[in-house]
């Protein structure tokens, strides 16, 4: 089980422990554990016993509930304590806005034990008239129910793709023609199933190669002839393995996994992409493509928002024969692309390694820069930084880059955006960093006319460099505040502000699907990792995923610039 699954295996037990009142210390201790695991560098599965118990925060007796969560998928607390709790209470307990305290409240004095029942009661205006809840709350509770249901059973990319590299690999050892489809192969952000597609003409073979794959657990009543489907364990993602005939393999593998902007195109006499597909059969996907002079879309493209443009010999979808397989001639950028990292965190705030970890770090990784940016003075609850802080630490870089040159490390922080606007230092100290990114952690209620008036006034400060998680957003979590995303990029072009691409797989902000727009804008876009440790430097690699879904290059990617080329552009800005 990974340290994600574990880790949320505890919070459900601490909120489970506190709707039923249980002992405060022992409430304590799992969210403790909580805090513990998910700052961990090492999957605990690796671990030794041994190891375990070196580890700060992990007593005895919560190494033992976690070596039996690894034999069982669970333990015996939270058996009992699901076992004590409505299906639809546990549910509650997701939702933003109620803790505990409120389901026990909504649960207990209210009667309702499920999430429908609770939406129509808050509907019917009932639960703002409980004490200590009032309008404010009802509504609250009421748009992140319909948030909840909208990704229910949804999962992370990153949390999917092992799981779909792994089945890949089992596929790998037969002779089966294969291919990963559905939203997964187009690297969507989240997904709810991971789809393979089979090519053969024996199911059977292929189904029962699949019942024995370890790791899947096959739903029998939800299979049919032609569709093997269970789940993938420990994460309980749904997996679907469909079986086609070879002819039809690269028609039906397009169908499967291209968005329904691309399958919309129009082709052939007002016949869109999915039409001409389903009329006509095709082996492989060269052949389908080829048959409408169309290069093979790269997966991750096929959404219509970039794919079909052709103004030049650089557009996307340009194409060249090499090895029997069309390529994109479109440059989108490669991890390999990026020279350097910017927003990252170290001990100076709530990051978990030092400057020099994390830039030795970055040398391992072949970059030529890392830019840190700590958190202000006003996210004190993630240790922010005073002014002699930055001091401090300023000087502490200033030794370090004559210890590891040519490698360079950038003087940035994360300024807080307050709510007029203003960033949170004065102007004498923001003039002494190399860049400034400029986020919203704080007061994240706002309508989209506060929150565009806000961040415009952020963009404008002649310090602000970056633009820091534009909406704010928290996948499967939290909604981002709405914004005006035309007005924000325009406000960031005309500011000469960078735009960033939060590559961390749990916010991805700013969303893949503005990308083109700020491209055609003219404006910089930046892979950041919001790096914590050393591991989630590595997050890069989700916002290069989602950068090339927007069709952005290394032309106008900020962080893929040479050490000397980005520190002309900083000293410039």
């Amino acid at each position: 089980m990974t340290n994600k699954a574990l880790a949320r295996l505890f919070k459900t037990t601490a909120s489970l422990m506190e709707l039923h009142e249980e002992n405060v210390f022992k409430i304590r201790a799992f969210t403790g554990a909580v805090f513990v695991i998910e700052r961990l560098t090492k999957e605990i599965s690796t671990l030794t016993p041994a190891e375990l118990e070196k580890i700060d925060g992990l007593g005895k007796g919560m190494i033992s509930k976690i070596g039996e969560i690894q034999t069982k998928g669970s333990f015996s607390e939270l058996d009992t304590l699901l076992a004590n709790t409505p299906e639809g209470v546990v549910a509650m307990l997701k939702i933003k806005g109620i803790g505990p305290k409120k389901v026990k409240t909504i649960w207990k004095e209210a009667g309702i034990e499920t999430i429908d029942a609770l939406s129509q009661a808050c509907e019917e205006n009932k639960i703002a008239l409980i004490k200590g809840f009032g309008e404010k709350t009802q509504q609250t509770i009421l748009e992140n129910i319909v948030f909840l249901l909208q990704q229910e059973g949804r999962f992370f990319y990153a949390e999917i793709e092992p799981i779909a590299n792994e089945i890949g690999k089992e596929f790998e050892k037969t002779d089966f023609t294969f291919s990963l489809s559905g939203d997964i192969r187009r690297c969507i952000e989240s997904g709810d199933v991971v789809k393979f597609l089979v090519a053969s003409e024996n199911s059977t073979s292929v189904f029962e190669f699949a019942d024995n794959i370890s790791f899947l657990q096959k739903q029998e009543k939800e299979c049919s002839p032609y569709a093997w489907r269970g789940i993938g364990l420990p994460l309980g993602v749904k997996v679907e393995i469909k079986v086609c005939n070879p002819s039809e393999f690269g028609s039906k593998l397009i169908l499967d996994s291209s968005g329904e902007g691309h399958l919309e195109k129009e082709v052939k006499e007002k016949t869109s992409l999915a039409q001409y597909f389903k009329m006509n059969k095709y082996s492989s996907e060269i052949q389908a493509y080829s048959s409408l002079n169309m290069p093979v879309f790269l997966p991750e493209l096929r959404e219509g928002l970039v794919e079909f443009r052709v103004n030049s010999s650089e557009s996307i979808v340009g194409g060249e024969v090499k090895s029997e397989l069309f390529t994109i001639n479109s440059r989108l950028l490669t991890l390999k692309d990026l020279k350097g990292t910017l927003h990252n965190h170290t001990k100076y705030s709530d990051g978990e390694n030092t400057l020099l970890e994390m830039s030795q770090k970055c040398i391992e990784m072949g970059l030529h820069y890392f830019g840190v940016a700590d958190h202000s003075k006003s996210a004190q609850y993630a240790g922010g930084l005073y002014e002699k802080d930055v001091i401090k630490q300023h000087k502490e870089i200033d030794e370090l880059n004559i210890q590891l040159a040519p490698f360079k490390i950038l003087k940035g922080i994360e300024s807080d955006i307050l709510a007029d606007g203003s960033l949170d230092y004065e102007d004498d100290l923001l003039k002494t960093f190399d860049y400034v990114v400029a986020s919203v952690h704080s007061g994240l209620k706002m309508d989209e006319a506060r929150a565009n008036a806000r961040l415009i006034k952020a963009i404008e400060n002649p310090y602000t460099t970056i633009l820091g998680h534009p909406t704010g957003r928290l996948l499967l979590r939290r909604q981002g505040y709405p914004i005006d995303h035309r007005k924000i990029i325009d406000a960031c072009v005309a500011n000469g502000v960078v735009i960033e691409i939060n590559a961390s797989p749990y916010r991805l902000d700013l969303d893949w699907r503005w990308i083109p727009y700020a491209i055609e804008k003219g404006a910089m876009l930046a892979i950041n990792p919001d790096a914590h440790d050393l591991e989630g430097l590595e997050d890069m690699y989700y916002g290069t995923l989602i950068a090339r879904k927007g069709g952005l290059t290394s032309a106008n990617c900020l962080n893929a610039m040479s050490l000397e080329k980005i520190e002309t552009f900083l000293t410039k800005g």
